[in-house]
């Protein structure tokens, strides 16, 4: 199937191959039942694309009629789901032979060691086990962007836990943690490194710093109503107590964590697009995603393939599991990313990924060859577990 046309009254375009129509039912679904403003999402199997769909305005506050509407172009930021791309720039370089995951950090990055640093280890980094998801001081939105001041914080910060022996998600630290490492080992800042490195090879719509001359393309982020659904958020409501009541204390490590940027940044603002926070201000296309996500596991419409079989298998296996400290919610980690597990519902035991705060999620799974994107510009509160991302996996998984 290809083309465009209007299912239920929602006007949807692309293109869906045999055997997939019911993504896109659960799509045209997003809209008339999630809350859903503007989305795209595209599937991947064996390498060959199979859905490409998107529909709704580019904007999420855009309510004029003859607005913008979502083209086949259209990117939008995907906060938390850059963390997987950026977990393959040091998996990659681990593959080539620079980065050895179990050396201390500081044999790279020397400033690390101070606090107590000494024996943290690059694969702690990754698995968000290094006991460093907040600062004592919270860092401005313009000193968050510089390359500078985030690195030079987190190297001075001394660890909330002995690292090591627990977990707790690195929302907003990460980015310096692993952006400095990064360059640290390649002399090229991390958004270079994708640009040249992944993006260029498979022709991706993916950015880490956003290049002025393709702001054009980039939609309106910001939150949206949540329709009470009876598909919610993989998440029982216990938790979903515990999560609000940690965000709701401001001494809470949830609440310190996510608010290690201070004020809360504008994701819309040209400064912050602009900027190259590796865990938090990607800008993609769902096709590029899941292009993305596809090429870890297989070559892709005959072109490279990112990971040999060995990284994927890193990719793939459990480095933390359990109460995260920060989220308070049971997750699993690899190394940099997200796996199936009840907070973030994947496709299946061997799926790796990551969600992006508010809606957005890319993952693959290698045992079915499926890689999926999946962009929004709809933010809903939850952290992982979209209901409009996991009616996507359902879709997906009963197509298969």
């Amino acid at each position: 199937m290809s083309g465009s046309g209007t299912a239920g009254a929602v006007d949807v375009r692309g293109t869906v191959a045999e055997g997939f129509e019911q993504v896109q039912d659960a799509f045209v679904r997003n809209f008339q039942q999630r809350g859903e403003r503007g989305a795209a999402v595209a599937v991947y199997r064996d390498g060959r694309k199979v859905v490409d769909l998107w529909s709704g305005t580019r904007d999420v506050d855009d309510d004029d009629p003859q607005g913008a509407l979502w083209a086949v172009d259209t990117a939008q930021i995907v906060r938390s789901a850059s963390k997987g791309v950026a977990a393959a720039v040091v998996l990659l370089l681990h593959q080539r032979g620079q980065i050895d995951l179990d050396a201390p950090v500081s044999t790279y990055w020397p400033e690390f060691k101070a606090a107590g640093k000494e024996r943290v280890f690059v694969r702690q980094l990754l698995s968000h086990r290094a006991g460093l998801p907040v600062l004592d001081r919270p860092l401005t939105p313009a000193e968050a962007a510089d390359g500078v001041t985030g690195p030079a914080a987190v190297a001075a910060q001394r660890p909330v836990w002995e690292p090591g022996t627990d977990h707790g998600y690195h929302a907003q630290t990460y980015s310096w943690l692993i952006g400095e490492l990064v360059r640290r080992v390649t002399g090229r800042t991390i958004g270079r490194w994708i640009a040249e490195e992944v993006a260029r090879p498979l022709a991706l719509d993916f950015w880490l710093g956003l290049p002025a001359d393709e702001a054009y393309r980039v939609g309106r982020i910001g939150p949206v109503d949540e329709p009470a659904t009876a598909d919610g958020g993989g998440l029982t409501l216990r938790p979903k107590r515990a999560v609000a009541e940690a965000y709701n204390d401001p001494a809470s490590l949830s609440r310190r964590a996510f608010g290690a940027i201070a004020p809360f940044p504008d994701h819309n603002d040209a400064a912050f697009r602009a900027a190259e926070l590796a865990g938090a201000n990607g800008i993609s296309t769902a096709r590029a995603l899941a292009r993305f996500y596809a090429a870890t596991i297989g070559e892709v419409d005959g072109g490279p393939r990112l990971f040999a079989p060995a990284t994927v298998t890193l990719a793939r296996t459990e480095e933390s599991a359990g109460q995260d400290r920060v989220l308070v919610v049971p997750t699993r980690f690899g190394l940099g990313f997200m796996l199936h597990g009840p907070a973030s519902p994947l496709l299946g035991p061997t799926s790796f990924g990551h969600p992006g705060r508010g809606g957005s999620l890319g993952f693959a799974d290698p045992e079915s060859g499926i890689a999926l994107g999946y962009v929004t510009n709809g933010m809903r509160k939850g952290v992982t577990a979209d209901p409009r991302a996991q009616a996507l996996i359902r879709a997906v998984r009963s197509a298969i």
